[in-house]
C-alpha cells in the first residue's frame, strides 16, 4: 500500500512537471512567435519608408489626407451607439467592411464591375486617382480629377472647325518669352527661370465654341487651354518672374498625330526649351478636367472661378519632390484663397500617364484649371491668383537660394 501510495505520488509529480513544462513550452513558442512578428513589422515598415516605397499610392498621408470627417465620427460611434443614427452610412458596416476589404485585396470595386478588367485594360482606369493633400475646394464639390480623351475623329474634324478668335491668340508651333509690359526689370534678375506649357493643347471650354454643346468634343484648335497658360506666363512677367510660354497646338503640329503620346510631344518641347533657355528651373503643364460644372467651380464673394488640381506622377522615382512644390503653391493658395485648389492627386501608369515628364525637375508639376464647362474669364480669375502663388514661392525661394551678404571691411 506504502509503495503504491508513493508510485501515486511520484506519477501526480511527473504529469505536473509534464503539465509545467509544457506550459512553459507554449509560453516560450508564443513569446517567440510574437516578437519575430514585431520584428517582421519592423524591419518591412523600415523597408518601405527607406528601400521599397517609391509610389504616391501607398503613402499614409494620402489616406489620411482622403479619411472624412464622417469616418472618425463612426469611430466613436463604435464606443458611443448613439451617434450612429443610419446604420447604412454606417462606416463599419457589414457590407462596408466587405466592400472595403473585398476592394483593399482585389483592387476592384463590387459596385463597379468596370474595374474587373480596368487594371488589364490601358486607359480604362484613368480616372482613378490617390489624395495626397486635400483642398478645400473639395469640400465645396467633392469630386477627383476626371479624364477623357477625344475620339480622332472628333480631331480631325475640329481642324476644320471655324472658331471665333480670343485673346490672347495662341499662334502654332511658337515657344517665345513673354514681353515684360511692367517697365520693370525681373526680379529673376533677367532670367527666364518659368516654363509654360500645355501638352493636351487643345483642350477648350463649351462657352467659348459656337454650336458645340457636347462636353466630350470639347476641344479646339483655336480656342483652348493655350490662352490659359499664356494668362499664367503674362502674369509671372507682371510679378518679375521671367517666363516663357509655348504655343504649340499639337494636334495641328504634329504628324500622324495620336492622342496617347501627347506626353512624348510635350517631352519634346520641354527638351527645346532647356536648351534654348538654360535658366529654366520651373516648369507648369497646364490642362483642364472634364468633369461637370458643378464639380469644377466655385463662388466666392459672388464671381465663379474655375477650381484647380495638382496632379503628381507616380511612376516618377522622385514624386515626393515634386510634390512639395506643388503643396507649397496649394498652401498659399489655401490661405488666401480657400476654395480655389482641390488639391493634390497622384497617379500611377495604369491610371493615366504616370510620369506626365516630372521626371526632368524636381519643379515639374501638372495643373488643372476648370472644366468644359467653365469660361474663359473664370478660368482667367482662378489664374490670376495661382500667378500670385506661384510668384511667391518662387520669390522665396529664390531669397532662400542668394548669397549671404559678406560683412563689410572696416
Amino acid at each position: 500500500m506504502k509503495w503504491t501510495s508513493a508510485t501515486l505520488n511520484l506519477s501526480h509529480v511527473r504529469k505536473t512537471f509534464q503539465s509545467a513544462s509544457s506550459v512553459g513550452k507554449t509560453f516560450f513558442i508564443l513569446s517567440t512567435a510574437t516578437l519575430a512578428i514585431f520584428v517582421l513589422i519592423g524591419v518591412g515598415g523600415y523597408l518601405q519608408n527607406k528601400v521599397i516605397t517609391t509610389s504616391p499610392v501607398s503613402s499614409m498621408k494620402s489616406l489620411a489626407a482622403s479619411v472624412t470627417n464622417q469616418f472618425f465620427i463612426d469611430m466613436l460611434g463604435m464606443e458611443v451607439p448613439h451617434l450612429n443614427k443610419d446604420q447604412k452610412k454606417f462606416t463599419f458596416s457589414q457590407h462596408n467592411v466587405f466592400h472595403f476589404a473585398f476592394q483593399f485585396l482585389t483592387d476592384i470595386n463590387p459596385s463597379d464591375p468596370k474595374s474587373l478588367v480596368a487594371s488589364e485594360v490601358p486607359g480604362m482606369d484613368a480616372n482613378k486617382t490617390t489624395v495626397l493633400v486635400k483642398g478645400s475646394g473639395s469640400a465645396i464639390n467633392p469630386s477627383d480629377p476626371f479624364d477623357y480623351s477625344p475620339n480622332p475623329s472628333d480631331l480631325e474634324a475640329e481642324a476644320k472647325y471655324p472658331h471665333p478668335s480670343l485673346t490672347p491668340e495662341p499662334s502654332p508651333a511658337s515657344t517665345t518669352p513673354v514681353v515684360n509690359t511692367t517697365g520693370q526689370p525681373p526680379k529673376t534678375a533677367g532670367d527666364n527661370v518659368a516654363f509654360i506649357y500645355q501638352t493636351h493643347s487643345n483642350e477648350s471650354f463649351l462657352p467659348e465654341l459656337k454650336g458645340v454643346t457636347d462636353p466630350d468634343k470639347a476641344y479646339s484648335d483655336k480656342v483652348n487651354i493655350i490662352s490659359v497658360g499664356q494668362r499664367l506666363a503674362q502674369n509671372l512677367e507682371k510679378d518679375g518672374i521671367g517666363a516663357v510660354h509655348s504655343q504649340t497646338v499639337y494636334p495641328s503640329t504634329v504628324k500622324n498625330f495620336e492622342y496617347p503620346y501627347s506626353y512624348k510631344y510635350s517631352l519634346k518641347t520641354l527638351q527645346e526649351a532647356m536648351v534654348q533657355h538654360p535658366d529654366l528651373q520651373y516648369y507648369f503643364d497646364i490642362h483642364r478636367d472634364s468633369a461637370a460644372r458643378n464639380k469644377t467651380t466655385a463662388t466666392i464673394d459672388g464671381k465663379d472661378y474655375a477650381q484647380v488640381y495638382f496632379i503628381i506622377g507616380g511612376k516618377n522615382p522622385n514624386w515626393k519632390k515634386n510634390e512639395e512644390f506643388a503643396n507649397k503653391i496649394h498652401q498659399v493658395l489655401e490661405a488666401k484663397h480657400p476654395g480655389i485648389s482641390k488639391g493634390i492627386h497622384a497617379k500611377e501608369a495604369s491610371e493615366g500617364n504616370g510620369l506626365y515628364n516630372q521626371n526632368i525637375s524636381p519643379n515639374n508639376i501638372l495643373i488643372e484649371v476648370g472644366g468644359p464647362f467653365n469660361s474663359l474669364e473664370e478660368c482667367y480669375r482662378t489664374t490670376d491668383w495661382l500667378a500670385d502663388a506661384i510668384s511667391e514661392v518662387i520669390l522665396n525661394a529664390k531669397k532662400v537660394d542668394a548669397p549671404a551678404a559678406s560683412p563689410k571691411q572696416s
